[in-house]
């Protein structure tokens, strides 16, 4: 499976604002050739950019959550794909999306309340304290991005954390009442080469406790 991120040029230059063109683009650019192994796409918005009710709702409801709106979208592309764009999904998939915010507007209940609205993600991001944190659960899923314990993108995990984290990939994956939620976990510590050890460290904590739920 296969987690996205979504283009820059929209969420850092656009900032979200008329985004339907370069949405086109960008689901025209091969997306739809993933399939069932489309995982959830990342819309990673600056700090600099302050929540606006307004842009982030009509953002949301320009996202395709199904190969049929997807196919439609990217069938309006420009000239910057043009001969080389992929109109048609290889096979039947879910688009679902997370948003990942650093500016503090964002953690708010008027934000959280639209991203439950569309099944959307908040993503709970650890971030060595540079930006701020909430765990806060807003769709069927969960999507998690661990920058790094002590120093961005550099410090690992240490066994103790990685205990914590586990235990809270449980809980969301295996709660005492329904529903479950299929949990994403990315590592974004590698600049040391820490990501890939401390990934494979968690998956065996969260397979102890969980089981054949975990792949």
């Amino acid at each position: 499976m296969f987690a996205v991120k979504g283009s820059r040029f929209i969420t850092h230059n656009l900032k979200l604002t008329r985004p339907r063109p370069a949405l086109a683009n960008f689901f025209a650019s091969g997306l739809l050739a993933l399939g069932r192994k489309t995982g959830p796409l990342l819309w990673q918005l600056p700090p600099g950019y302050a929540f606006r009710r307004e842009r982030v709702e009509a953002f949301l409801d320009e996202l395709p959550r199904d190969p049929t709106a997807a196919e439609r979208l990217a069938r309006r592309h420009d000239r910057r794909v043009s001969g080389r764009a992929l109109l048609r999904a290889s096979e039947p998939a879910r688009y679902r999306h997370a948003f990942e915010v650093r500016h503090p507007s964002f953690f708010d209940p008027a934000f959280y309340d639209l991203l439950r609205a569309h099944d959307a993600a908040f993503v709970i991001a650890d971030s060595a304290g540079k930006f701020v944190r909430a765990d806060v659960v807003t769709a069927s899923f969960v999507y998690v991005r661990l920058h790094g314990s002590g120093e961005l993108y550099v410090g690992g995990y240490p066994a103790a954390e990685l205990d914590d984290w586990a235990a809270r990939i449980a809980a969301w994956a295996s709660p005492p009442r329904p529903p479950a939620r299929d949990v994403h976990v990315y590592f974004d510590n590698d600049a040391l080469g820490h990501a890939p050890r401390d990934a494979a460290a968690l998956t065996e904590k969260v397979r102890a406790l969980l089981g054949k739920l975990v792949s």
